[in-house]
Parts: C-alpha cells; sequence; structure tokens
C-alpha cells in the first residue's frame, strides 16, 4: 500500500512514478502515442489523407464509458474497504482475547499464556498466506515452531481457530469460570470465523468477468479512435492529448483491476504483511512480552 503524504508537493504530483498507475500502464500509453504519431504525420502531411471523424461520437462514447468507470470502480473500491474493515476487526478480536486471557486467568503463568494464544500469534500471518494462496511462509513458521499438525492443516487458519478455542474454552472451565464470561470468550473467536469467512467471500467472489472484458474492450477502442477523431481539429497537439486522455481512462481501467482483488502483492493492495505483525505485536505487548520490530514502509510503499 502507497503511504505517502496526502499533500503531497507539485513535483511530487507531476513526477512521482513509483506508487502512480504509469507502471502498470506505460505500455498501453506508448502504444497510443505511436499511433497518434502515425496518425498526425499521415494526415494531410505525408499522405494528404483526411480520416474525416468529427469528435461528436467520442464525447458521447467518453461520458458513457466514464460512468461505466466509475461505477466499477467504486465497486472495487467497497471490497477494499471492506477488506481493510475485516482486518481491523481482527485486530480489536486478538486484542480482546490477549486481554481476557490476562485478566480471567490470572493464576496461568507467561510461559501458559504464550502457548495459550500461540493459534491467535500465527492466525494473521495463516490467514495473510491463505488469502494470496501462498505456502506457509518463515513468519508463520517461525511462530508456529515445533507445531507441525497445525503447519501440515489443508486450512490453516480455521485449524488455528479450532486449537484456540479448545484450548481457551478448556482452560476456562478447568479455572472455574462461568458460563457468561466462557461466552464473552467464545465471542471473540467468533469474530475470527467472521474475519476469515469474510475475507475469503471477497477473494472467491470476483467482480463478473463479461462485465470487466466489455469495459477493458471499450477502454482499448475508445483510446485506439482518439487520434482519428482529434487529428483534425488539433493537429500537432494531437498525440499530446491522447496521451491525457489515454491516461485517464487506462489509468482508471487498471487501478479497479488492481484494488479489486485487494489481498495481492501489488504497491495498491493491502499491507497484509504489516497488518499480520501488528497483530502479533498486539497481542505480545498486552501480555507483557518483547514485540518484534513492525513493517515499516520503505519508499512509500507499505507491504
Amino acid at each position: 500500500m502507497i503511504t505517502r503524504p496526502q499533500n503531497p508537493s507539485l513535483r511530487e504530483l507531476l513526477f512521482t512514478v513509483r506508487g502512480s498507475i504509469v507502471q502498470a500502464i506505460w505500455r498501453k500509453l506508448l502504444y497510443v502515442m505511436l499511433l497518434s504519431l502515425a496518425v498526425t504525420l499521415s494526415h494531410g502531411v505525408i499522405l494528404s489523407f483526411d480520416f474525416g471523424l468529427t469528435t461528436t461520437p467520442l464525447t458521447l462514447w467518453g461520458l458513457t464509458l466514464a460512468i461505466f468507470l466509475g461505477f466499477r470502480n467504486t465497486t472495487a473500491y467497497q471490497r477494499f474497504w471492506e477488506a481493510r474493515g475485516l482486518w481491523g476487526e481482527l485486530l480489536i478480536a486478538g486484542r480482546n482475547l490477549a486481554r481476557q486471557v490476562e485478566t480471567l486467568l490470572p493464576s496461568l503463568n507467561a510461559v501458559e499464556r504464550r502457548q495459550l494464544l500461540t493459534p491467535l500469534l500465527a492466525f494473521g500471518y495463516a490467514l495473510r498466506d491463505h488469502l494470496r494462496r501462498e505456502a506457509p511462509s518463515a513468519d508463520l513458521q517461525r511462530v508456529l515452531a515445533g507445531e507441525e499438525t497445525l503447519l501440515a492443516a489443508p486450512h490453516r487458519p480455521s485449524a488455528l481457530i479450532r486449537r484456540l478455542g479448545t484450548t481457551l474454552v478448556a482452560r476456562a472451565r478447568q479455572e472455574g469460570l462461568g458460563d457468561p464470561l466462557i461466552a464473552n470468550v467464545d465471542n471473540q473467536l467468533d469474530r475470527l470465523t467472521t474475519v476469515l469467512s469474510g475475507c475469503e467471500r471477497i477473494r472467491q467472489t470476483p467482480i463478473p468477468y463479461p462485465y470487466i472484458l466489455m469495459l477493458h474492450r471499450v477502454v482499448h477502442v475508445y483510446c485506439f479512435l482518439l487520434p482519428f477523431c482529434l487529428v483534425d481539429s488539433l493537429g500537432w497537439f494531437t498525440p499530446l492529448a491522447v496521451l491525457v486522455l489515454a491516461y485517464t481512462f487506462f489509468g482508471l481501467d487498471a487501478l479497479g483491476d488492481q484494488i479489486a482483488d485487494p489481498f495481492g502483492t501489488q504497491p495498491n493492495h493491502l499491507p497484509l504483511d504489516a497488518l499480520s505483525r501488528g497483530l502479533e505485536i498486539a497481542v505480545l505487548d498486552l501480555l507483557g512480552e518483547p514485540t518484534p520490530e513492525p513493517i515499516r514502509a520503505e519508499a512509500g510503499l507499505l507491504r
């Protein structure tokens, strides 16, 4: 996720490349620029050929395309923000469980508390790897050292919730906690399950492919026709105008693609590495134990 200041300087606004969508669309921009140059050169200069297209259909088509792009990007951002809200809910539930273990089970020593909450410490890393369809990461193996059964589980996040629930409830009953307090602990486990299921729903339910395919095709055809429609009125300024318009439409199209699936590793995706480490730090801090270093942004990029 890009973490640059919200009020950048004019120089950063105009010339910053990292974090902008240019890296994803520069080939398309280069293509339309070369096409615009070819059209401009061949229009009344080299071939004396008049393409005969006006800007009227371009204006109507562009307005319709902008509406569709705005709708798709709004939908994509809703998915992105819902995913961020779910990871925020995960941090809340993790802190609640750590606090409850500290206050409701005061007879446990530091080693017992750490062992009891090990599945919680690992849950963020397991969920991140699960959403990215990756093998157990080094962070997950570090936290679950010696827990080969959990590491080998086909669905590691669910296995961690099951282990956490079983051990917590068993220890709570052993310590003589009443059913209302145990139900409160179980409620936090329900929140973990809600986070897991919500993230899986977002990952497994993409925006309908025919809609995306149609939008991609229309954007490409529109940008292809731009120089033919503008060359009569703009002449040698056609390549510059086409570049600006193509940057807008190709950029919005590519940005919607990125944030519609917020769990990847591209610059505009959620910083799951940092969020996973944040959960571990929060739980260990509440337990009064040493915490690992948080993951910090590098060159304005937080992973």
